[in-house]
């Protein structure tokens, strides 16, 4: 973990928030196909991609909860950064017990061989949702700063979770718009 933290913080120039100043399109986009079949050899046709535009991450592919196996849809994220930086999230709904928001471990493995076979890394969901201490300015900054012009001018009133604005993880600053 603590050579994943290593790369997490050697790869994040604040100077380019949506990719590194050396991103090859055309090996990512190979990158991510590779990784989308991957997951529908395993999963099947019915797994569906998009790309992030205006963001640190290159796409995400989503697998349907009728696929997984879990009852939940899961999505699998490729970021724009490191040697591509992989990780996966379930999409959990009001009905999931606590504690079953991680992709299960028989799967976190198999994503974990997948990524490093294409020679991309797979980060843990737990390590990117560490506080993010980096050096670049996030979103969740401006948010901070926001609330406090519109509290100062009676716009707004705090509230009770104004503790959470202006706190960054590690998954928005390689898997979020920017």
């Amino acid at each position: 973990m603590d050579q994943i933290r290593a790369l997490l913080r050697e790869h994040d120039d604040p100077g380019h928030l949506e990719s590194p100043p050396d991103f090859d399109r055309e090996t990512s986009r190979s990158c991510f196909a590779r990784l989308l079949s991957a997951l529908e050899e395993r999963f099947g046709p019915s797994c569906s991609s998009g790309r992030g535009q205006d963001s640190s991450f290159y796409g995400v592919i989503e697998v349907p909860a009728d696929a997984t196996g879990v009852d939940w849809a899961m999505g699998v994220a490729m970021s724009n950064f490191g040697n591509y930086f992989v990780t996966a999230i379930m999409r959990v709904g009001e009905g999931a017990p606590g504690g079953e928001e991680r992709p299960p471990e028989e799967f976190v493995t198999w994503l974990d061989d997948v990524s490093t076979a294409m020679g991309c890394t797979f980060i843990p969901t737990g390590l990117l949702r560490e506080p993010y201490d980096g050096p670049s300015v996030l979103a969740a900054a401006g948010d901070l700063e926001l609330a406090k012009v519109l509290i100062a001018a009676g716009l707004a009133e705090p509230e009770d979770d104004d503790e959470e604005l202006g706190k960054s993880d590690w998954h928005n600053r390689y898997f979020d718009y920017m």
